[in-house]
């Protein structure tokens, strides 16, 4: 079986990279929507329109057993419209807070995210169902994931800029400190080490990957053969190409480019 990850950049592949390792025998196509990074600028209507359409494209291509939409902003809104349009397993990515709120001690966690994530209702009702009494700061980074894409294209990022973009998520109380920060866009974990050395004092960081993986192995569960089934893995994208050293640096072959609703279609085999 084949498994497609998407995400407007190249933040899935921590998704990605963790259902490897829970899936070692699996196949695995991602699909990147660079023309239109970050997502984080769409109106919610444009957001949804374009990846239904853009997935309406590469399912017929790629004939997955299932869909992972690596990216919270996305996962925020899409995820009734696709499932409702198509049949196989879709496994989303929401911000961690029922772990974080499990894990914390102080009762000071933080959510970094997108401006997206951090505006969505959606996000807002998970933090009211099960943060308990545990106080979230949300942090709506604007420049984090576009710092993660610059850093795999090859351009420097300097440790200030990613000091600024995370500082929001370290809280001082009443004595008590933030202890537990979730990583709410699939493009952080990608940099962790960089964060974990610049943070102010020591915190737990949720990466919602592993458990994502988990999923996917569960719904997956007996699925037969895709298309392609022999083929490496392989990266898709719009507009831009990736760096051909990123994809190497996770096992990925160059795929071609996909459009969502104009211009030529790729052609696979």
């Amino acid at each position: 079986m084949r498994i497609l990850v998407f995400d407007s950049g190249v933040g899935g592949l921590s998704v990605a990279r963790e259902i490897g390792k829970a899936l070692p025998g699996a196949g695995m196509d991602y699909v990147a929507d660079l023309a239109v990074f970050p997502y984080g600028a769409l109106e919610p209507e444009a957001l949804i329109g374009r990846v239904v359409s853009l997935m309406d494209e590469a399912l017929a291509v790629l004939d997955p057993a299932a869909l992972v939409i690596a990216c919270n902003t996305a996962s925020t809104l899409v995820l009734p419209p696709l499932r409702a349009r198509f049949k196989l397993p879709i496994v989303g990515t929401v911000p961690a807070v029922k772990p974080a709120a499990e894990h914390s001690r102080s009762r000071l966690a933080s959510v970094l995210a997108t401006p997206g994530t951090v505006k969505r209702d959606y996000t807002h009702d998970l933090i009211g169902t099960f943060g308990g009494d545990c106080r979230f700061t949300l942090v709506g980074s604007k420049g984090l994931a576009g710092l993660v894409e610059r850093q795999f294209s090859g351009e420097p990022v300097t440790d200030a800029e990613l000091v600024a973009e995370i500082a929001p998520c370290f809280v001082e109380e009443g004595g008590r400190r933030t202890d537990t920060v979730v990583l709410a866009c699939t493009h952080y974990p990608l940099v962790l080490d960089r964060l974990k050395a610049l943070a102010p004092w020591p915190v737990e960081w949720i990466d919602p990957a592993p458990a994502i993986a988990r999923r996917v192995a569960t719904v997956t569960a007996g699925a037969g053969p895709s298309r392609d089934e022999a083929a490496p893995p392989r990266f898709f994208s719009t507009g831009r190409r990736p760096a051909p050293a990123m994809l190497e640096a996770f096992g990925f072959v160059e795929g071609g480019n996909l459009f969502a609703g104009e211009g030529p279609k790729v052609a696979i085999g």
